[in-house]
């Protein structure tokens, strides 16, 4: 996460002098089930802290009053799959003094980011009577991947302790806390079993990103990789590790193939696994 650029720090000036103004809060969507713009609102006790702190000045979601910007803060949710969206984001860019992309969708590409390994026109063709009203792109790729980002969150959804922190840090002009460690020490911290170690449960824990809280571990689940992957994923240790268990190499792509499809480390993972040269879960 970037450092918090000075214009969201506390109040900005106002505009002739007078008294100093609320920072600005924007939200935007683009291809997204809107889960993480819920999350937001999901932050019952402390909505009217936001609210007191910042004016929230674009939100269609919360609210139909619109404040012209340029904004101090915009979080946006989800991925650009359309040639409409790539123009658009490009000025969300331009009134925004700081960016932060929300959730899998917009960081990773999402669950839609499967289209990038498919025909998006065999699967167009198939779902609709009229395929020929359907403009869309044949890759869902992630807000960085058009404009320069100041942060980013992690997960499907995000998590709301981190998007308090996010915005308690741009309020305080300092560098967020989130945690790039991974499930794991979520799963040691709550005292959780790991499911894949005494079940023999194929576990993304031990190369994704902590923000969870151990969620689906907790559970005798597997982790599903929602916060994509840490920063030092070991991704073919850990496919050596699934293979062993008896998962084939199309089963180990297909895991990581979910909600972080997109994400670099999943992607080249998944990749490197379904090529023809590769048996047993390695390269040959």
């Amino acid at each position: 996460m970037s450092d918090v650029p000075a214009q969201v720090q506390g109040a900005t000036a106002g505009a002739s002098g007078g008294p100093a103004l609320k920072p600005t809060l924007a939200v935007w969507k683009f291809a997204s089930c809107d889960g993480c713009q819920l999350t937001i609102l999901n932050c019952e006790d402390e909505l009217l802290s936001i609210a007191e702190a910042v004016t929230i000045a674009y939100f269609p979601e919360a609210t139909r009053g619109v404040v012209e910007g340029p904004y101090d803060l915009s979080l946006v949710e989800g991925s650009i799959t359309t040639r409409h969206d790539a123009e658009r984001i490009q000025q969300v860019r331009d009134q925004s003094r700081m960016l932060v992309t929300i959730g899998a969708c917009a960081t990773a590409g999402g669950i839609q980011a499967l289209r990038n390994v498919g025909d998006v026109d065999e699967y167009r063709s198939i779902v609709y009577a009229h395929p020929e009203y359907v403009s869309t792109l044949a890759t869902s790729t992630p807000i960085a991947a058009h404009v320069r980002v100041d942060g980013e969150l992690r997960g499907c959804p995000v998590d709301k302790g981190q998007l308090l922190e996010l915005l308690a840090a741009a309020l305080a002009g300092r560098k967020p806390r989130i945690p790039s460690y991974s499930v794991c020490v979520e799963c040691k911290s709550r005292g959780t079993t790991c499911v894949a170690v005494a079940h023999g449960t194929p576990c993304l824990g031990p190369v994704t990103q902590a923000g969870c809280g151990a969620l689906c571990p907790s559970f005798n689940r597997g982790c599903y990789g929602c916060f994509g992957p840490q920063d030092t994923a070991n991704l073919p240790s850990l496919t050596d590790r699934l293979v062993a268990q008896g998962l084939s190499a199309e089963d180990v792509a297909r895991l990581y193939r979910t909600f972080n499809a997109g994400a670099e480390a999943f992607r080249a993972e998944s990749e490197r696994l379904t090529q023809p040269a590769v048996t047993g879960g390695e390269a040959t």
